[in-house]
């Protein structure tokens, strides 16, 4: 697979010759409503095995092939030319494809309102192969120990048609609010706790999940470790059942860091008692906060790095959001900012007729545009470039893999390169 960023004046169609692959496959791996009209800026996923390069000033057969990790002679033999002759700049080597390794994926979706939305189902069938848990959010814990339910309408039939782990997303969540004081009551009343574990096993049981996942926030730090405890009890109860135990974790980079989101989740002691845990490693940039990436890739390292501090990399699930957001300027303290698919921030830089810039150090797309008031707004979103830089993350860190908040934003480029970087797992 290769990325290719839209220069001015470039088309479809040149762009498709010369990679050597055709219009139909270019316009249908990402998914271009209009062929034509192409953002300049826009990353491109080109559908070929392999990847092609061209020689630029200072290049060497040695320094290139160092760059994708080859032997010089290896290079030389595959494009069919001598391995001592000077390149010529403009010269275009083939690159093969690379070995891939295994990798674990998730994918949260989630229903709202009385009815599951028809983009939701449809959305999750499309990831569903590219995927080894599907997980319908959430199981809303009640202070009594009972589950209010999600809509789960097709999701256990999408994921055993698929092959997937279906993951119980269980949250301290009231009135859509993540809530301490619930918390406490599940974590400190055994009562209450042991009818909330039988309740889960039942309902597990039930609709076939296979992993029981913990997305409890917010919790009060001096209940921290009686969630330890409580993770302990439940993977004692759960291996009994034969199923896997994961939880969500807040992005820590200290074991001592402060606030409210991060105090109670314990890095160490969850990589010692779960299978594996989801940390979400997102959010910098938010729909309340000012313009900003919203995963760039330094917070995300520095976040992932300490984790290894604590526990094994095959644990890690790198979590990793599927949309952007767009955001009106200048920032006003309790404006938000309006989601947005990848997808839908492209043709937005189209309409406007803005080009798309990159920033190296986030490693992460965005643009400015003014509305038809005249407001200036700011875009940052996810493209091929950015997803790429977060697989190579996994491969550098030997992660467990990645989960994704969440399905229903499209974002049909991360789905081919997931197959071109990884062998997904099939647990199910």
């Amino acid at each position: 697979m290769q990325i290719h960023v839209v220069q001015s004046n470039q088309t479809v169609t040149g762009i498709a010759r010369a990679y050597g692959t055709t219009v139909n496959d270019l316009v249908e791996a990402n998914d271009l409503p209009n062929p034509n009209q192409l953002a300049i800026g826009q990353a491109l996923v080109i559908p070929i095995i392999g990847s092609f390069y061209w020689v630029q000033p200072g290049d060497s057969l040695w320094s290139i092939a160092q760059k994708f990790g080859m032997n010089y002679q290896q290079l030389a033999s595959i494009n069919r030319i001598s391995a001592t002759q000077p390149l010529e700049i403009g010269l275009r080597l083939y690159i093969p494809q690379r070995p891939k390794r295994a990798v674990e994926t998730n994918a949260y979706v989630e229903p709202r309102g009385n009815t599951v939305a028809p983009i939701l189902e449809s959305s999750a069938r499309e990831a569903a192969p590219y995927l080894t848990y599907l997980a319908p959010f959430s199981f809303q814990a009640l202070r009594d120990g009972n589950l209010k339910e999600p809509l789960l309408n097709n999701f256990p039939t999408i994921a055993t048609n698929n092959d997937n782990v279906l993951m119980m997303v269980i949250t301290n969540q009231e009135n859509d609010q993540f809530s301490a004081e619930l918390g406490r009551i599940l974590l400190t009343d055994q009562t209450i706790q042991n009818t909330f574990l039988t309740n889960i096993v039942n309902t597990a049981k039930k609709y076939g999940f296979k992993d029981i996942h913990f997305d409890f926030e917010y919790l009060r730090p001096q209940d921290r470790e009686a969630y330890n405890q409580f993770l302990r009890k439940a993977k004692d109860r759960f291996s009994q059942e034969g199923w896997l135990i994961s939880t969500a974790l807040a992005p820590k980079t200290s074991a001592t860091q402060k606030g409210k989101w991060y105090e109670a989740h314990d890095y160490k002691a969850h990589g010692e008692i779960v299978d594996f845990v989801v940390i979400m490693t997102y959010e910098w940039g938010y729909s309340g906060g000012p313009a900003m990436a919203v995963s760039p890739i330094g917070p995300v390292r520095n976040v992932l790095e300490y984790a290894l501090t604590e526990m094994p990399s095959t644990k890690i699930m790198m979590g990793q959001n599927l949309y952007g957001y767009d955001w009106t300027l200048p920032f006003v303290e309790g404006s938000i900012a309006k989601a947005l698919s990848p997808q839908a921030a492209i043709q937005l830089a189209k309409d406007n007729n803005v080009a798309i810039l990159y920033d190296q150090k986030a490693q992460a797309p965005y643009f400015k545009y003014r509305d038809s008031t005249g407001k200036l707004h700011e875009v940052w979103f996810e493209d091929a470039r950015s997803i790429q830089a977060k697989f190579n993350l996994i491969k550098e860190l030997n992660l467990r893999g990645i989960s994704y908040w969440k399905l229903g934003l499209s974002f049909p480029q991360n789905w081919l390169l997931i197959v071109d970087n990884f062998n997904v797992t099939k647990r199910a």
